[in-house]
């Protein structure tokens, strides 16, 4: 299946990732979510898109890549899903189990369609999830899931969740406003809080469910593939370039 990348390919997107952190910076030792789309991009010889549809890499006009990479304990935004007539959905929301199934079905309406539209701009076959998780101890996981495909645009089942609105939390400075949370039905656990009263933030934190389970290296270098080779975990240097070397190499040329 061509949404997957080889064992060759996975290999290169660490030695890239390795590099990267290598480099001096001036912010929290993170990799981004767009130097993680550079990478794939350059990788699997596609192109990195500037806009909000839900594929973020194209490869060949085939297949499309939704990229994501954070802290292992960030809470993961799907998207900011603005729901049409959101406002009347959320009020009949609060009226009772109809009107919460309502609202959350429109949510995943929302990311549902949003898949079928880029699979339909960009005339894919198939879009497949990339994603890099970094944990505090400079190991990282990156795996590939396929999400959906042109005959099968449904990522998420709707019957699959039940909604119950969140109770306010109060903080020192201001009162947080309730999210809509969807519970899975099998696994019983929260996979969405929805912040619709606020800034439309849509977090998944079911995603967790998604992820491999790797034994993590000891030594940068050291690479973990699983057994299906869509996912590797791997040691990341702490060491940086050091800013003079960086520069004598840029300059080497000149």
């Amino acid at each position: 299946m061509t949404v997957y990348s080889t064992k060759k390919q996975l290999t290169q997107i660490v030695h890239y990732l390795t590099a990267y952190m290598r480099i001096p910076y001036f912010q929290d030792d993170t990799i981004p979510g767009k130097v993680m789309e550079k990478i794939i991009s350059l990788v699997r010889g596609g192109v990195q898109l500037t806009t909000y549809d839900y594929v973020d890499v194209c490869i060949n006009g085939k297949v499309g890549w939704q990229v994501k990479s954070t802290k292992h304990d960030t809470p993961l935004t799907w998207k900011r899903a603005k729901i049409a007539n959101a406002d009347a959905l959320i009020k009949e929301s609060e009226n009772g189990d109809a009107g919460l199934k309502s609202l959350g079905d429109a949510i995943i309406d929302f990311c549902n369609s949003h898949a079928d539209k880029s699979i339909k701009l960009y005339e894919l076959r198939e879009i497949g999830y990339s994603r890099l998780i970094m944990f505090d101890d400079n190991t990282a996981i990156y795996f590939e899931r396929l999400v959906c495909t042109k005959e099968n645009t449904e990522i998420f089942d709707k019957d699959n969740y039940i909604w119950h609105w969140s109770k306010p939390k109060k903080t020192t400075k201001k009162e947080q406003l309730p999210a809509l949370h969807g519970i899975n039905k099998i696994t019983q656990k929260k996979a969405f809080a929805w912040h619709g009263k606020g800034e439309n933030q849509l977090h998944f934190s079911g995603e967790k469910e998604w992820w491999p389970q790797l034994s993590k290296p000891d030594h940068c270098g050291e690479i973990h593939y699983s057994a299906d080779s869509h996912a590797i975990a791997f040691k990341l240097p702490t060491e940086k370039v050091s800013w003079d070397a960086l520069t004598s190499f840029l300059n080497a040329d000149n």
